[in-house]
Formats: structure tokens, sequence, C-alpha cells
């Protein structure tokens, strides 16, 4: 069995699997399904990626797993938007999750900032031991929201 200490977690972007990315987003969350493979390409491009891998702690990713993701959209002094977090399914319940979000929180592009935003359907326990709650005045938020936006592409 696997223990967080085996997690290691890098926001290299070069050592990401986005084949595995890619196919775990467009095929298997409700977000993101159908979503082109360049639509995420052109995602991780401009956003903090985190990628959280088991085996070789070489940092060579031919000797290790990705078995865990996040995506952080922000402009590094004010605002983050996290999304596309998920650590895939037989990893699940052994803190892969808490471990990367611990980590991703304590990156210095994220210090500071006024505001950190997420949507989630069913995974707010996990959410909530990093400081998120519901939002405080929902009244003030808005949205633009194409939800086939994937559909029709």
């Amino acid at each position: 069995m696997s223990t967080v200490t085996d997690l290691r977690i890098s926001s290299d972007k070069n050592e990401l699997d986005v084949e595995m990315i890619y196919a775990f987003l467009s095929q298997e969350t409700p977000w993101a399904k159908g979503m082109p493979r360049e639509t995420l390409e052109r995602a991780i491009a401009g956003s903090l990626c985190f990628g959280g891998y088991l085996g070789d702690d070489s940092g060579d990713s031919r000797s290790s797993k990705q078995v865990a993701f996040a995506r952080v959209v922000t402009d590094h002094a004010t605002f983050a938007y996290l999304c596309d977090v998920f650590v895939l399914p037989e990893y699940r319940g052994k803190g892969y999750a808490h471990a990367l979000l611990t980590q991703l929180f304590a990156s210095e592009s994220l210090q500071g900032l006024r505001r950190i935003m997420l949507a989630t359907t069913d995974a707010h326990h996990v959410y909530r031991p990093h400081g998120f709650s519901a939002l405080s005045n929902p009244e003030l938020f808005m949205e633009v929201h194409n939800a086939d936006v994937y559909r029709s592409a």
C-alpha cells in the first residue's frame, strides 16, 4: 500500500503525463467530458499545474507514474481559480489529494492572494481542510456558463 510519503509532487509541466490527464478529464469527469486535446494543452500552457507521482523520485517522468493532477488559473497577485483536481480512482483514499493541495497552496505563486475559488459538486470535504467554505456573498457572483461547449466544438 502506498502512503502520502510515497507521493512526489511537482509543478514542472514537462513531467506531466498529458495523455493520462487528457484521457481522465475528457472521458471520466462531468466538467470536461469531450474536451478537445488542444483545449487541454492550451489550458495547461496558461496555468500553474501540479502533478502527483509515485515511483522514482529522481524527477525522471519515465520512471514514475502520475496519479494526481491539479490546475490553477491565476494572475499570481490577487486571484486564483483551482480546477481540474483529481486523483486516479485506484489511488484514492490514501491522502494524495490532501498532500497535493497542501503543496499547491504552499506555492510562492499563491501566497497573499485576495481570493481563491473553485467549483465542486461532491468533494467539499476535500477542500474544507484547506480553508474553503461556501461563498460568503453569493449574490455578488455571476457567471457565463456554457455547459455544452465541448459538444459543439
